[in-house]
């Protein structure tokens, strides 16, 4: 299969806020700039283009600068592996090769799911994933949905279903009352946020939201019918078609793990890629922003991208002028992150029957006695699905046990035809990451 050749000054891989705050960044100082990204628009998950209601404002804004400025995408692809200042990318059905002089590493985070007895039934998704479905498309109208978790996604995740159409039957935030009104209590230092908070209740106005509760199980026999929920000191039963439910999000670290990139547990259970002032990384001229970071939200993914743009494009004072937002963005993140911590109750939610690995059907039982890592792997093949232990291994490092570790390439899966299409170039094994 013949191979597709790019090359520019600075690769920049994601388009979502990261992604697309550092093209612009970067293409304003005349450096020549290449955008990777999966999804078959750019906008990254929180952007995603809505087939009824297209996207936000900020978000057009920036696609049509980076389309004045002749920005070349390279969407619907997927970085797969990559060798010094090379990346092997899948696009399409087609190999494709990126030779960059600097990178920026935009890959965004994805749903933190925790295992709960019936949590495999069809119709239980993440709260983001049932918010993309309702974006592309899927048929919600009229079907009942329970949402729950932690987190501002809730509420945007009700407000995109209920917007496309669903029944809302209640959001079930698992942080106490306390918490959530010391959170409201100091939202007057971002007036902004403040705003888009009042905006989503109004938009949910009539949906009851329960503080100090969470999901319990979902029940169903060969698709969901209800799901058991504990509210307080009590125990509630719902009938509902679907249940979104979030516990947060994981930072993306695949790539920059592949890379040789160091990295922190700065943010808790699950590791981020840290950089320094000039959102730099370990590695030579590779640059990281946004939520593989970090969990920020989309203000702090937008400065960290220009932050990124500007200091690979070599211009420091532009970077430098941003340094204070981004303070006060991530002085925000820092206040979700300590109001909506998850209790430990819900860690413990799983029984010995609950699968803990969905794509090889490995139960919690299977688990017992086994070291995580290396020893349940050989065991019970957890963590070796199609997923490549994303969601089993995220869920793992709640639950207690270690973080899944680094990813021999593919970073994806990729078709046998697409990898003989890079020939013998891509490396067999990551270098070993670094711990802060």
């Amino acid at each position: 299969m013949a191979e597709h050749r790019h090359r520019c000054e600075v690769a920049i891989v994601g388009a979502g806020p990261a992604g697309l705050s550092a093209a612009r960044a970067a293409a304003a100082h005349g450096a020549r700039v290449l955008l990777i990204d999966p999804q078959p628009a750019p906008g990254g998950q929180i952007w995603r283009h809505d087939v009824r209601h297209g996207a936000p404002a900020l978000a057009r804004a920036l696609r049509a600068g980076l389309e004045a400025a002749g920005v070349p995408m390279l969407l619907q692809s997927e970085v797969v592996g990559c060798a010094g200042r090379r990346l092997f990318v899948r696009s399409g059905a087609q190999a494709a090769q990126v030779d960059y002089d600097r990178l920026v590493l935009a890959t965004g985070a994805r749903e933190l799911l925790l295992p709960f007895p019936g949590w495999t039934l069809p119709g239980v998704t993440g709260a983001g994933g049932a918010q993309a479905l309702a974006k592309q498309g899927w048929p919600v109208r009229g079907r009942r949905v329970v949402v729950a978790g932690s987190g501002p996604l809730l509420l945007a995740a009700a407000a995109t279903l209920r917007r496309h159409g669903a029944r809302v039957l209640g959001i079930h935030e698992q942080a106490p009352a306390r918490a959530l009104a010391a959170f409201a209590a100091g939202l007057w230092r971002w007036p902004g946020k403040a705003l888009q908070a009042l905006r989503l209740r109004a938009a949910l106005a009539g949906v009851p939201y329960r503080a100090g509760s969470h999901v319990l199980r979902a029940l169903g026999d060969g698709r969901l019918r209800a799901v058991e929920l504990r509210v307080g000191a009590r125990t509630l039963t719902l009938d509902c078609d679907q249940l979104a439910c979030g516990f947060g999000l994981v930072p993306n670290i695949e790539l920059a793990h592949a890379l040789g990139c160091a990295l922190d547990h700065a943010g808790g259970r699950h590791a981020q890629v840290a950089v320094d002032d000039w959102q730099r990384t370990s590695v030579e001229e590779v640059y990281a922003a946004g939520e593989a970071c970090g969990i920020g939200g989309v203000d702090c993914a937008t400065v960290e991208g220009a932050i990124a743009g500007h200091a690979a494009a070599g211009r420091r004072q532009a970077a430098r002028a941003l340094l204070p937002a981004r303070a006060r963005a991530r002085r925000f993140a820092a206040g979700l992150r300590r109001h909506f911590a998850l209790h430990d109750g819900l860690r413990t939610l799983a029984d010995a029957d609950t699968l803990i690995c969905r794509c090889e059907d490995v139960p919690l039982s299977a688990l017992a006695g086994l070291a995580p890592g290396r020893e349940a792997r050989l065991m019970t093949r957890c963590g070796m699905g199609a997923c490549q232990g994303r969601v089993c291994g995220s869920a793992l490092a709640e639950l207690g046990g270690a973080a899944r570790g680094g990813l021999r390439p593919p970073i994806f899966p990729v078709p046998l035809e697409v990898l003989a299409g890079f020939g013998h170039d891509l490396p067999a094994d990551p270098p070993q990451e670094s711990l802060k």
